[in-house]
């Protein structure tokens, strides 16, 4: 398979809606279900241009305080609202969002792990649908996860960056929220493990 058309075809990578799980799963099916992201169409579907209203908010209405910081998604707007503990630091990003609404979990979680160069692994139901796809890429220019991840404590959702800028402001994910590999960056040295994030 070439590289372009792996390219077009993982650059949608982004997650679905956890499906259910085993409790007694071993160590080794926990971790690879960690490092999975299940993609379930083409992302070349529908790509409309975010239109509504890009504007700060205030974090009073939505979080009972700011302990280790929090974020806020925004799926309307399409934006990712930031938060530092102390309430000194504010930032505002762009963000992808998931396609349709079936596709959209929202409420509460938190930042439960941080990976720098996130590996990305397809998922069985992937490999049937797409045998010709790697079984595992590694960090670089061909990861669907871009150069930073936040991983949410809700089964493959994360916040993560992404090489494809063209998906950035669009429904483009199949449920993670993606941002600009330079703000994913930036939120990575800011949020913790242990940051609140609320998606609305």
């Amino acid at each position: 398979m070439k590289r372009r058309q792996f390219l077009a075809g993982s650059a949608a990578l982004i997650g679905t809606p956890a499906l259910a799980q085993s409790t007694d799963e071993s160590a080794a099916e926990a971790f690879q279900r960690t490092e999975t992201v299940e993609v379930e169409r083409d992302i070349s579907q529908a790509v409309r241009r975010n239109i509504s209203s890009f504007r700060s908010l205030e974090w009073q209405p939505y979080f009972d305080n700011l302990r280790n910081g929090a974020i806020l998604v925004d799926i309307d707007s399409r934006a990712l609202h930031y938060w530092s503990a102390d309430g000194e630091t504010y930032k505002l990003y762009p963000s992808s969002v998931p396609l349709t609404d079936d596709l959209t979990r929202r409420g509460r979680t938190k930042v439960t792990r941080k990976v720098e160069g996130p590996s990305w692994r397809p998922t069985p139901s992937m490999k049937k649908r797409n045998p010709e796809w790697p079984d595992y890429v590694g960090p670089g220019p061909d990861n669907p996860l871009g150069t930073h991840a936040l991983y949410l404590s809700w089964t493959y959702y994360r916040i993560h960056g992404t090489h494809d800028t063209r998906k950035i402001g669009r429904r483009s994910s199949n449920g993670c929220i993606g941002l600009y590999n330079e703000h994913i960056s930036e939120l990575f040295s800011l949020a913790k493990v242990g940051t609140q994030v609320l998606l609305i």
